[in-house]
C-alpha cells in the first residue's frame, strides 16, 4: 500500500471511530490507560469531557492506574482510581460468577475490574459508560495472533468475530447501569473488518505489534507511552492476576487434592488449581452443576458444558484447546 494511501486510511479510521464515539457517548468511560479505553478518551473528550474510572486492587501492583493518570492529565478528565479491597473482591467475585455463569479464572479475575468499575460509575450517580471492548478482537490485539500467516490470520480473526462476548454488557445490565461499546458499534466494526490483517499485525521499532494500524493512525495525538504501550490483560493491569497466589497461599494441599477428587467424581469436573476450586464452589452453590443443555455444537471434556461449534475453550471453565 502506498504511503498516501496508508494517510488516507488512517484518517478514515479517525473518523469513523470519531463518528461512532459520537453515536455512542456516555457521561463516563472505564479508562485503564491502555491504546483501546485512551483512544476513546481522547475522541470523547471532543465532544464531552466524560469522567474517567480506574479500578485496582489494593496493595497490589497495577500498571494501569500509571497509564490512566497520565491519560487523564492529558486531555483534563475528572478521574475517579478506586482500590478495591477484601471484602468488595469478594462480593465482586460471588456476583460475577452468578451473572457470567463462569468459574474461569480468567475470566473472573478480568471481569471483577468491569463489575466494580461499573459499581462505582453507577455510584457516582452516571447513567451510562463507554468501554473498549472489541478492539483487541478487531485489530488483533493478543499476542497469539502474532506469528501467524496471512491467511491464518485472516481466518483466526474471523473465528474470533462469529462468537464474541463482552462480560461488561451482562454486568451492566445486572448493576442497571448503560454501557457503550465504540468500538463495536455496527457501522465501524464493518469498516474495521474490511482493513487488511497485514495492517493489523506488523513490524514496527524491530518488533512485531498488534493493532498497528490503530497505534499509527493516533500516533501524534496521544502520549508517546499510551501510543506504544504493550497490551496488558485486565487482570495484570489492575493487580487481579496476584488472586492466583492468594487462593494457593489460602487453600493448603491437602484440601484441594480431595475437593478435586470429589467434584470430578461426584460431578464430573475436572479441577486444575485452588483458585478454579473457590470459584467453582462459589458457582456450584448459585448455578449448580454444569451439564449440557442439548444445544448444537460440542460439550466441554473438562466439565460438560456446551461450548459454541467454532469456539477452542470453554466459557464456563477455561478449558483450552478444546
Amino acid at each position: 500500500m502506498l504511503d498516501e494511501d496508508l494517510i488516507n486510511l488512517f484518517k478514515g479510521l479517525r473518523e469513523a471511530l470519531y463518528e461512532s464515539v459520537k453515536r455512542n457517548l456516555a457521561e463516563g468511560l472505564l479508562l485503564s490507560g491502555g491504546l483501546d479505553t485512551s483512544i476513546i478518551a481522547y475522541l470523547a473528550s471532543k465532544l464531552i469531557k466524560p469522567k474517567a474510572f480506574t479500578v485496582a486492587l489494593k496493595d497490589a501492583f497495577a500498571p494501569d492506574v500509571y497509564y490512566a493518570k497520565l491519560m487523564a492529565s492529558f486531555l483534563g478528565l475528572n478521574h475517579f482510581i478506586y482500590y478495591f479491597d477484601g471484602k468488595e473482591l469478594y462480593e465482586a467475585i460471588s456476583k460475577v460468577i452468578e451473572v457470567m455463569k463462569s468459574f474461569d479464572p480468567m475470566e473472573v479475575r478480568n471481569s471483577i475490574v468491569v463489575y466494580v468499575g461499573l459499581k462505582r460509575a453507577k455510584g457516582e450517580g452516571l447513567s451510562s459508560v463507554m468501554t473498549g471492548d472489541g478492539s483487541d478482537e478487531l485489530f488483533a490485539g493478543y499476542s497469539f495472533l502474532f506469528k501467524l500467516k496471512k491467511e491464518d490470520l485472516s481466518l483466526e480473526l474471523q473465528r474470533l468475530w462469529s462468537f464474541m462476548e463482552f462480560s461488561s454488557i451482562c454486568l451492566s445490565k445486572a448493576l442497571g447501569i448503560s454501557v457503550k461499546l465504540p468500538y463495536l458499534d455496527e457501522e465501524f466494526k464493518e469498516f474495521a473488518i474490511g482493513i487488511e490483517p497485514s495492517l493489523k499485525v506488523k513490524e514496527e521499532k524491530g518488533r512485531i505489534w498488534g493493532k498497528w494500524i490503530l497505534r499509527k493512525a493516533f500516533e501524534g495525538l496521544l502520549p508517546e507511552e499510551i501510543i506504544w504501550r504493550d497490551k496488558a490483560p485486565i487482570e495484570v493491569g489492575s493487580g487481579t492476576s496476584t488472586l492466583t497466589n492468594i487462593f494457593n497461599s489460602m487453600i493448603s494441599d491437602l484440601e484441594f487434592e480431595e475437593k478435586r477428587k470429589e467434584y470430578f467424581e461426584q460431578d464430573k469436573v475436572s479441577i486444575r488449581d485452588k483458585e478454579q476450586l473457590f470459584y467453582y464452589e462459589i458457582y456450584r452453590s448459585k448455578i449448580g452443576v454444569p451439564k449440557p443443555r442439548g444445544l448444537r455444537g460440542k460439550i466441554c471434556p473438562k466439565c460438560n458444558s456446551d461450548v459454541a461449534e467454532r469456539a477452542s475453550y470453554c466459557r464456563t471453565c477455561g478449558a483450552y484447546p478444546i
